[in-house]
């Protein structure tokens, strides 16, 4: 090995797009040498770098959304070859609004997966809280909207609840959770009463918000293009900040070029789902809410201290206690996003209904929002996951779920598919880990 690849304890300048300039650690006299980040050289070749660089993190297992989105263009395709009313913008419409409600459990779920942990609690969670909003805007007059703040108060109560036992007592979380999952599922029962349902008038703040005649913009074409260019205008200024920041730093940076392909991309498929479901009738404020709500949280993993601290958590608890991180905060407060976000889930599927019911947050729910958010590319195993695999995961299982409906297939053919998606989705994921650390990427 030559003495300029070993560690440098000397004097170092960073130079322009991520350029290092060093002296060899064991002769300070000897010309500096400068050391180029590889993948500034991946972007030198054009686009046979950019292959390159594919073909090397595919090898060691970094795929990202890349199987989902695989898997959801092979699902698309064979349901639209069995029916073709797959593709029609009256039943993508369908499906962009009815993956919002389970989506929004998924994405709770995906800072508890974060921490490598689970929460057997949401589906019970989300039943309550829909109860609750009736309980108090029905029986009791209350306002609608005090109503809904009421009971998305109560679900973060309840998962920081979770959150506490297994955090500062050490119960493990499983058997936290599935203690929730009996428990708020009898409150559940108790509050409905004997008649098991309590309607709510359709013209309840809230569930006339969501009920699946709600639209942005309602009457308005132009509504689902506002929100496409909003899509994209808000990705090109966040990557021209991203890439000033990092210029400013001497780090590498994506160049100008490789920026605006990417929001080129994003602009053809925003423009392209907007045109689609316009030609339905528009975009569902369901879909519109479930979107920002993906975009906040997006926003606070990735850019707030307090999102680094939960990635950090999850891959690794001793290094996270050693780096000053409260732990237990961390614990409590993910938990505690969980549950508000079962209790906005269970007020979209109200929403849906116009009723709180015993069926509410039951059946199937809960395992579909844990399958979401792990087919969507979340790990099982903690520390690497991304919110909108809440986003790509609904989208799979409510088109498997549509596409069968369409083929007037069995429910059980729809729970053996999703069953095999999942197990699928997870193999993938141990794979990719098992490949990361023969790549020494771990």
């Amino acid at each position: 090995m030559s003495d300029t690849s070993k560690t440098v304890k000397s004097d170092s300048a960073t130079g322009p797009e991520g350029q290092t300039t060093v002296a060899p650690a064991d002769d300070p006299t000897a010309a500096p040498v400068t050391v180029v980040d590889p993948r500034l050289l991946v972007r030198e070749e054009g686009f046979k770098g950019y292959v390159t660089e594919f073909k090397r993190k595919v090898k060691g297992g970094e795929l990202g959304s890349l199987p989902v989105v695989i898997g959801l263009i092979v699902i698309w395709t064979i349901f639209q070859l069995q029916n073709d009313r797959f593709l029609s913008a009256d039943n993508l419409s369908n499906i962009s609004y009815f993956l919002s409600a389970t989506g929004m459990l998924a994405i709770g779920l995906v800072f508890v997966l974060l921490l490598g942990e689970i929460d057997l609690s949401v589906g019970s969670v989300s039943g309550l809280a829909s109860t609750l909003f009736a309980v108090f805007a029905v029986n009791n007059g209350m306002n609608a909207w005090l109503s809904l703040v009421l009971a998305v108060l109560t679900g973060i109560a309840i998962g920081a609840l979770h959150g506490w036992f297994f955090a500062r007592i050490g119960v493990p979380a499983f058997v936290v959770t599935l203690a929730g999952f009996l428990g708020w599922n009898g409150l559940m029962l108790w509050l409905l009463g004997e008649s098991g349902t309590i309607n709510i008038p359709s013209d309840e703040g809230p569930v006339r918000l969501l009920g699946q005649s709600s639209f942005f913009m309602d009457q308005a074409i132009i509504g689902a293009y506002i929100l496409a260019g909003l899509a994209v205008a808000l990705s090109l200024v966040g990557n021209l900040g991203e890439q000033r920041r990092r210029r400013a730093a001497g780090v590498p940076f994506r160049p100008t070029s490789e920026i605006l392909l990417r929001v080129g991309a994003l602009a053809l498929v925003s423009f392209a789902a907007a045109a689609v479901l316009n030609n339905a009738s528009g975009v569902s404020n369901a879909l519109v809410i479930f979107l920002a709500a993906l975009v906040v949280v997006d926003f606070v993993l990735r850019r707030t201290t307090y999102g680094r601290q939960v990635f950090a958590v999850g891959g690794g608890i001793e290094a996270a206690r050693r780096a000053g991180i409260n732990v237990p905060m961390i614990r409590i407060t993910v938990f505690a996003i969980s549950g508000g976000f079962a209790a906005v889930g269970g007020m979209f599927f109200a929403g849906q209904t116009a009723s709180a019911t015993l069926s509410a947050g039951g059946g199937n729910t809960l395992m579909l929002a844990i399958a979401a958010a792990v087919i969507g590319g979340t790990s099982l195993f903690g520390g690497r996951g991304s919110v909108w695999s809440a986003l790509l995961g609904m989208l799979v299982i409510q088109s498997i779920q549509t596409g069968l409906d369409l083929l007037n297939m069995n429910t059980s053919i729809q729970y053996m598919i999703t069953g095999a998606v999942l197990l699928g989705a997870v193999v993938i994921d141990s794979v990719s880990r098992r490949s990361q650390k023969a790549a020494g990427r771990a």
